[in-house]
């Protein structure tokens, strides 16, 4: 909060706030990842999220107004909370149906693995971020929201069948 004119009283508002937004919206929001079809048309709100929160954040350095950066502070921090319920339900739905049956085991590690990486590469893509000022922030939405296209472009081009993979199962090996 030292980039912002916002005051510091706001911060825990903000853990309140997205904490509020989890409570009510987590189990109404699971809609967009109950079929393959919502989950793949849900990556374009899940990247638009992406944009306005890095986008949000950005502005709120920009003008030297507490008023203006608590707004887009709010803002941003409702942006990033939509973005994590909807990221959550799509990358499950996307995880488990893309998987043939006979590698599902297969899919759901290489999911997990990706949330590990995820919770390693974040801290550090946040910094960079936080060091590169309104630009890195900008940064950061862009790019989260390319690559919910780039997903997006390569789960519509698999089809609703089955991924063609040899058909054992990790535990068969």
């Amino acid at each position: 909060m030292t980039a912002t004119s916002a005051p510091h009283q706001l911060v825990p508002l903000l853990l309140v706030l997205n904490n509020v937004l989890v409570v009510l919206f987590q189990v109404p929001f699971a809609c967009f990842g109950a079929t393959p079809h919502a989950a793949r048309t849900s990556l374009w709100p899940l990247a638009c999220a992406f944009l306005l929160g890095g986008a949000a954040l950005a502005a709120s350095t920009v003008v030297d107004a507490p008023w203006f950066a608590a707004v887009t502070l709010v803002l941003a921090a409702t942006a990033f909370t939509v973005a994590e319920m909807l990221h959550a339900t799509i990358s499950w739905e996307l995880s488990v149906v893309l998987a043939p049956p006979t590698a599902q085991g297969a899919y759901l590690g290489v999911h997990g693995l990706a949330q590990a990486v995820q919770r390693s590469a974040g801290p550090l893509a946040v910094t960079a971020a936080i060091a590169a000022g309104p630009l890195g922030w900008l940064g950061l939405g862009a790019g989260l929201a390319a690559m919910c296209g780039a997903q997006r472009h390569l789960v519509r081009d698999r089809g609703d069948g089955a991924l063609s993979v040899v058909p054992v199962t990790v535990s068969e090996h």
